[in-house]
């Protein structure tokens, strides 16, 4: 599917994606910064959800890919909680285009500020390991499955409720629970990519385009996680749960 728009508007959704592809390798929320600008773009609500979705599962390929080379990536556990994001995923894409998401948006902006509320004050999110609280098995069927539901059904601030998780309850530093996190989303994203490739949603030369820059930052993005752990995750999720909750707040 193609959609006609003028050059200055595909280039600066191709510029932004960059920036989200970097943002959302550090601390997720990516999607809050290109899927309002595809639909201020004028794309159809359904289109740019559908076109989101491939072009951040590339720029998310790109981060995994790149904590996997550096030895970052444990699948022990993971690879579990990967089938259950699938399982979610594909649920919630088949419950989004049955319903709509107007009383999931509503609550969002609490459970964000709610979440940066936490990584504000937080003793834990920092570059040492804490105590884990629950089990691997329950993690991965609550957590793998209900965000990846979340993910397919809706999506933004997946990735930084997904670290909020890792840190929260099994105890993972900032790094880990960044590069954790990356395989989750990629997971969750990709499938519902798949399911609105099928149905033919997707925008494809502006996703291509913007794939391209989102894998250029996502690859940045990781390697600065890499470099200086929690100072700068800790920021940068404190700053995209606020700005995400203002954003739905006040310009919904």
């Amino acid at each position: 599917m193609l959609f006609e728009m003028e050059l200055w508007l595909s280039t600066t959704l191709v510029g932004m994606a960059f920036i989200a592809g970097l943002f959302s390798a550090i601390a997720g929320a990516g999607g809050m910064i290109t899927l309002p600008l595809l639909l201020w773009a004028g794309l159809p609500p359904i289109n740019a959800i559908a076109t989101n979705k491939v072009q951040s599962t590339m720029g998310t390929m790109s981060s995994t890919l790149n904590f996997f080379r550096k030895k970052q990536l444990d699948f022990t556990h993971l690879k579990y909680g990967m089938c259950f994001a699938l399982l979610g995923s594909l649920t919630g894409v088949w419950v989004l285009r049955q319903l709509g998401n107007d009383v999931l948006v509503s609550l969002l902006p609490v459970l964000l500020i709610l979440a940066a509320l936490y990584f504000l004050v937080s003793p834990t999110i920092s570059d040492q390991q804490s105590k884990q609280r629950i089990s691997h098995k329950r993690f991965n069927v609550v957590v793998g499955g209900g965000m990846g539901f979340y993910g397919g059904f809706f999506g933004p601030g997946m990735a930084t409720f997904y670290a909020l998780a890792y840190v929260s309850l099994l105890g993972y530093n900032a790094v880990k629970a960044t590069a954790h996190t990356k395989p989750l989303v990629l997971v969750t994203n990709g499938s519902a990519a798949l399911v609105f490739i099928i149905t033919g949603d997707v925008i494809w030369d502006l996703a291509i385009a913007m794939a391209a820059a989102q894998i250029i930052g996502a690859r940045l993005g990781s390697n600065m996680v890499l470099s200086h752990g929690a100072a700068i995750v800790r920021p940068a999720l404190i700053v995209g749960s606020m700005a995400m909750a203002i954003k739905l707040l006040f310009f919904p």
